[in-house]
């Protein structure tokens, strides 16, 4: 099988990242250290597979003058892409990071409304890419049905890829069961997937390996931001915590999360090792500022600590 992730964007975004000491209503808002990323879950996926030193293309859609300068922007950081053209114009979301309390506040735009020619367009063009993973992430835009995903895990799973899907709502559960390798949603994405909260360890777990029984999907990796992550397969679940270590911004570090663990697998790595890459790469994003920016060295060094340290399941 390639060892190429080929990853879809329906929604893309210009993210800009900057930070203000105080934000008041009202007043107008002195802001520095200014960032500037192709994003959207996609994207970002590939973008941190690249970093990773893995093969991948980025598959989007965009329009307009942010989509012409997101595709410069993705152009730039050396990531082979494949644009579908579309009439309206990609979004721009906005983080600013408040220095004095340390909150973070994101605004995201829904983006673009996309007729059916232009969604169909992004799957044929998905249909066209060879590769062994399939990483369709991010929400979908307004003309979008919420069954797009399962049609492009179908379409990968004849086609001998592995699809691995990231998204939320009536996406992610018209999507359950039709031939998904992995899925990741964070917590709060199983909770409203099951209709209850889930407050303790042993339900989370129970939950998610009740994912995999059902066949809803192989693998279900759920984020946990601070507490670490889960992963269930057949074999039973492992949990791990989160790795110790400087936090400044936490946009894009569930793409990371889900870039390492998506380019361990297609090299071969047990599901386990596949876990720590995913969680390493996830310390490295929020130590740093911008949409999933991180280095292969310190992904590579955060790992070392984890094989170190042994951690128990």
């Amino acid at each position: 099988m390639s060892r190429r992730v080929v990853t879809l964007t329906l929604n893309p975004a210009v993210d800009v990242a900057t930070a203000a000491p105080v934000i008041r209503p009202t007043h107008k808002i002195r802001t520095t250290d200014e960032h500037v990323d192709p994003g959207g879950g996609g994207i970002n996926v590939a973008r941190v597979i690249q970093a990773l030193g893995g093969e991948t293309l980025a598959v989007f859609a965009c329009g307009g003058a942010t989509g012409q300068f997101l595709t410069e922007l993705l152009e730039e950081s050396g990531v082979p892409h494949r644009v579908v053209p579309i009439a309206g114009r990609t979004r721009v979301s906005f983080t600013v990071r408040e220095t004095d309390s340390g909150q973070e506040y994101r605004f995201v735009p829904e983006g673009p409304s996309l007729a059916e020619a232009e969604w169909r367009a992004a799957l044929a063009a998905l249909d066209e890419a060879a590769g062994g993973f399939v990483v369709a992430s991010g929400s979908l835009p307004p003309g979008v049905p919420a069954e797009v995903y399962a049609e492009a895990a179908r379409r990968a799973t004849a086609r001998g890829q592995s699809f691995v899907l990231d998204s939320s709502g009536p996406a992610l559960r018209a999507a359950l069961g039709a031939g998904i390798a992995l899925m990741k949603p964070s917590l709060r994405e199983l909770e409203s997937l099951v209709g209850r909260a889930l407050p303790d360890p042993a339900a989370q777990e129970a939950e998610a390996h009740a994912l995999v029984r059902s066949g809803a999907a192989r693998m279900v990796a759920v984020s946990l931001g601070a507490d670490g992550a889960i992963l269930a397969t057949e074999a039973g679940v492992l949990r791990r915590p989160a790795l110790a270590g400087p936090v400044r911004s936490a946009v894009g570090a569930g793409d990371a999360f889900l870039a390492a663990m998506v380019l361990a697998l297609a090299g071969g790595a047990t599901p386990d090792a596949a876990l720590d890459w995913g969680l390493a790469a996830g310390a490295a994003a929020v130590a740093g500022v911008g949409t999933a920016r991180l280095r292969r060295e310190d992904v590579a060094a955060r790992y070392r600590r984890l094989s170190e340290e042994g951690r128990p399941c």
